[in-house]
């Protein structure tokens, strides 16, 4: 691969950069209250992030996923929960949008929502028999046909940004199916009858996500709600998971990213008491400061490779052990910089006004770093599923 950016990625990034400045001005807030970043959600759809990965012929702008990664990386420095929350856009419209198990209009129907609507839609597949760890999604949610359409009863799980969205992708089991891993995705409206949201989102780590929980009881929905159907979903899941989950990836290397930025400034602007040099002159910090340069930088090219190798052979053996591997790495990577940062950055790190301490402490940086190594895929699962196309599938 060609380890250049191109002019247009250059430029993509800048912008990216630039919003990640403006969002970093609310993150400390928003996680600490636990509040929506409506406004920042509102700043990406008029940068046109909604449309950024749909293809030309619907209308987008026809970003591909190598695009996307190095835009969420960018865009994780500066809020990681504004980053995280609304990727999920992407991650549930662009399979839909790609998969030949979806019918022309019903692409047609959600490429207009979010190209000429401008409509931001989340999605909603996990449900608390839901385990990342052997990566099984079980469903207990329920769709039946019912007036000329489907009523729904459920309860879902991490919900992020829902309340923001105008409207929710939900997995459910089709009622009269027999085989285990069927499913239907049904297109939900914020309004919807009989749909309620329990704000249980009371977490160590990207609070401003809110990612609460989906009650839904008898909720009515036209035929036109279902956009998927199948009597095995994991197929989709299957192709699809660069999008699914890999999309998630980058953010949190722009989370290690700007904490390692922030270590260095720290020790840059902190001068001990009788010495006329700063810390950053101390040998065995420089010492850990270039090891956490040289891991932060593996990490991004194996990130970076896995988004090329999906976009040039799409979901190979090669491509599914690339993203497998990239989400590992990165999550032990910022685990690393974080654990080092703060004991580099001292006892002065820790306290609320200290920006180091803001990244770690009650901005959702240090919290989405804690975090990581538990939400999908956990590093158990990452190396365990990476370990089935590199034993079986490679020549």
């Amino acid at each position: 691969m060609d380890f250049q950016l191109t002019p247009e990625q250059q430029r993509l990034q800048n912008k990216c950069r630039e919003l990640a400045a403006d969002f970093a001005i609310r993150s400390a807030p928003h996680d600490r209250d636990a509040s929506h970043p409506v406004e920042n959600y509102d700043r990406l759809r008029e940068e046109g992030f909604l449309a950024m990965t749909i293809g030309t012929e619907w209308g987008g702008s026809g970003a591909s996923f190598l695009d996307h990664t190095i835009a969420y990386e960018m865009l994780g420095q500066g809020c990681p929960s504004t980053a995280l929350a609304f990727n999920m856009h992407a991650s549930v419209v662009m399979p839909l949008l790609e998969s030949p198990e979806v019918a022309p209009e019903t692409k047609r129907r959600i490429a207009e929502l979010v190209v000429q609507e401008r409509k931001l839609i989340a999605g909603n597949f996990s449900e608390p028999v839901t385990t990342s760890l052997i990566g099984e999604r079980p469903l207990k949610t329920r769709a039946w046909r019912a007036d000329g359409g489907y009523r729904v009863t459920g309860r879902k799980m991490f919900a992020s940004m829902l309340e923001a969205a105008d409207f929710v992708l939900v997995m459910a089991y089709p009622d009269g199916a027999t085989s285990p891993s069927a499913g239907i995705i049904l297109l939900l409206p914020r309004a919807a009858e009989g749909r309620h949201v329990d704000p249980n989102w009371d977490v160590l780590g990207m609070r401003a996500t809110r990612s609460d929980s989906l009650i839904l009881d008898e909720c009515w929905l036209p035929e036109s709600a279902a956009v998927f159907r199948s009597d095995d979903t994991r197929p989709f899941r299957h192709t699809y998971l660069n999008w699914f989950w890999g999309s998630y990836t980058p953010v949190y290397l722009g989370v290690a990213q700007a904490a390692f930025d922030e270590l260095r400034r720290v020790a840059h602007a902190r001068r001990p008491e009788g010495y006329e040099q700063p810390l950053a002159y101390y040998p065995d910090l420089r010492r850990h400061v270039a090891e956490m340069s040289a891991e932060l930088e593996a990490a991004r090219l194996i990130a970076y490779r896995s988004a090329w190798l999906s976009d040039t052979q799409g979901p190979t053996a090669e491509t599914t052990a690339a993203l497998y591997q990239a989400k590992f790495m990165v999550g032990e990577v910022v685990s690393r910089i974080a654990r080092t940062a703060l004991t580099l950055g001292g006892a002065h790190g820790i306290f609320k006004t200290s920006r180091l301490g803001s990244c770690f402490a009650t901005a959702p940086s240090g919290r989405c770093i804690r975090r990581h190594r538990i939400s999908a895929s956990t590093i158990w699962a990452c190396t365990s599923w990476a370990s089935t196309p590199l034993t079986y599938c490679r020549q």
